[in-house]
């Protein structure tokens, strides 16, 4: 098998971290395999929802592999980062939307990983943070820049200066986790959720997301003018069309194409 699994059904895609034996660490093969794997399932069309998770049962992914970065120079450092980079921002740039569910711990850039989805939904097992500044680096896949904006600068100085780690509870209290469900219906509740994403109409949903990740990156004014653009696109859809009109006669909707 590969490092990186990928299980479709009904719309939904299920990505698997499968590096058990290293805890699933990230390393500059696992980096590639999940760049190219992204790449190949962006282009699908028929994916509504994408999951991802860890193989193993212990880690979501334990964070980069020290072990390969131990003797890096600053030269190779930087290309390492890059490709951490890379894999990260294809899965926040992912069209259809992202649900993490972390099974164990999401350590350094298994964090990083997690913040980039969407919506991370934890086992009570779920260990979260950034034990970088204890080996004598930064976080490099995204760390520093997605948890700020996700909780603010302050808590992120917090957990990045000090490595200290949060549980399940501790992260949803400061909304890094969405819900937290027991460990042997992780998956299945990940799925109950991509279910009601993907009943929902494909084209409003990724328009949606656009708006909401564009948003983050620029002044208030312009984020608006994205909402108002991703919105009016809404209108040139089969879907927008079929189910206003069905509201309106009080008719129950066709199922959303995505057309």
């Amino acid at each position: 098998m590969g490092l990186v699994i990928v299980e479709k059904r009904e719309g939904i895609a299920l990505l698997t971290i499968n590096r058990p034996e290293g805890m699933n660490a990230l390393n500059t093969a696992l980096l590639k395999a999940l760049s190219e794997t992204l790449d190949t399932l962006a282009e699908d069309r028929e994916i509504r929802v994408l999951i991802v998770t860890g193989a193993g049962g212990r880690a979501f992914v334990a964070g980069a592999d020290i072990g390969e970065m131990a003797g890096l120079s600053k030269e190779d450092a930087a290309v390492f980062a890059r490709a951490g980079h890379e894999a990260m921002n294809k899965v926040a740039a992912f069209p259809a939307p992202t649900i993490a569910a972390v099974n164990g711990f999401a350590l350094g850039g298994g964090f990083e990983l997690a913040l980039a989805c969407d919506l991370i939904i934890a086992s009570p097992k779920a260990c979260f943070s950034f034990p970088e500044t204890g080996l004598g680096i930064t976080p490099g896949f995204g760390g520093t820049q997605r948890l700020s904006r996700l909780v603010g600068p302050m808590t992120a100085c917090d957990l990045i200066f000090t490595g200290r780690r949060l549980d399940a509870e501790q992260a949803r209290g400061l909304g890094i986790v969405a819900e937290i469900t027991e460990e042997e219906a992780l998956i299945s509740r990940a799925r109950e959720i991509a279910e009601v994403i993907a009943s929902r109409a494909p084209i409003a949903i990724r328009n949606a997301k656009f708006a909401i990740r564009r948003g983050l990156d620029v002044s208030l004014e312009d984020g608006l003018e994205i909402e108002i653009e991703q919105f009016s696109r809404c209108f040139e859809s089969s879907d927008q069309k079929e189910a206003m009109g069905a509201f309106i006669h009080k008719e129950k909707p066709k199922p959303f194409q995505g057309l």
